[in-house]
């Protein structure tokens, strides 16, 4: 059995994000290349986009702290901490309106 702090990982993170000149920080803490489930913790500084890519199949975003923005050509979606938000089958892009982490799902 494994047990991980989210907000332990997340504050590390946040501080490696502050840091990098990408503005963001991702660490994989289950799953991994071999595994149909994977759950990464993803920190952003406020202000850092995820350009827009492709749907990676099922996934959703938990917003573990701070406040983000999801946007497909279609739609807008603002979330904070506690909130879950299911990614939409289509390209998207994320954005951190303030310093935030996020518990990343995806089912390959």
């Amino acid at each position: 059995m494994e047990k991980f702090s989210l907000p332990s990982v997340s504050r590390q993170h946040l501080a490696l994000a502050r840091e990098s000149s990408a503005g963001r920080s991702t660490d994989t803490v289950v799953g991994g290349s071999r595994r149909r489930l994977r759950q990464s913790v993803m920190t952003l500084v406020a202000g850092c986009r995820l350009p827009e890519h492709d749907f990676p199949g099922e996934a959703t975003i938990q917003v573990l702290s701070g406040s983000i923005q999801l946007e497909t050509a279609q739609e807008t979606e603002q979330a904070g901490s506690g909130d879950l938000l299911v990614i939409p089958p289509e390209r998207h892009s994320l954005v951190a309106l303030e310093d935030a982490a996020v518990l990343l799902t995806v089912v390959k």
